[in-house]
């Protein structure tokens, strides 16, 4: 599982023109789901999000967590992390995973978020989404449940 961590001010997600989630401060989630991924995965990612120090103490200095800034976190199901551009021009989708195992980890993503206390926005599965953010810093961070980087 794959995701692109981005420290917002605020965020939102639109669908059709219509907004479907908001937040103020907190992180906007781009989560990809790969065909291996498990339920694991996305229990690991959620913890691991969830305590990154990646927010100002009183010294300016990154040291707090989601968590303790009591963050809102916006999901965004991004499929296209999983692109591989190695070869030729066209991204190759092939270990991402199919629609029905995405969203049933997506989901579980989402709950395990909201089990460790966090508010949750998400935007809508299998949809073209126009994603508004603005990111604090900025502060962006990519995580792997493989730890591949």
């Amino acid at each position: 599982m794959r995701a692109v961590v981005q420290r917002v001010k605020t965020a939102r997600v639109m669908v059709g023109g219509a907004v479907v989630g908001e937040i103020g401060k907190g992180v906007l989630i781009f989560l990809g789901v790969g065909v291996e991924d498990t339920i694991d995965d996305a229990n690991y990612l959620a913890s691991k999000i969830v305590h990154l120090r990646i927010f100002g103490d009183d010294e300016g200095k990154m040291n707090l967590s989601l968590l303790e800034t009591a963050g809102e976190a916006l999901v965004v199901s991004q499929f296209t992390l999983w692109g591989d551009c190695k070869k030729g021009r066209r991204p190759s989708f092939v270990r991402a995973a199919d629609p029905a195992h995405a969203n049933e980890l997506y989901q579980k993503f989402i709950f395990f978020l909201k089990g460790k206390g966090i508010h949750v926005a998400e935007g809508k599965f299998q949809e073209m989404m126009d994603v508004h953010l603005v990111n604090d810093g900025p502060v962006t961070l990519l995580l792997d449940s493989a730890k591949n980087f």
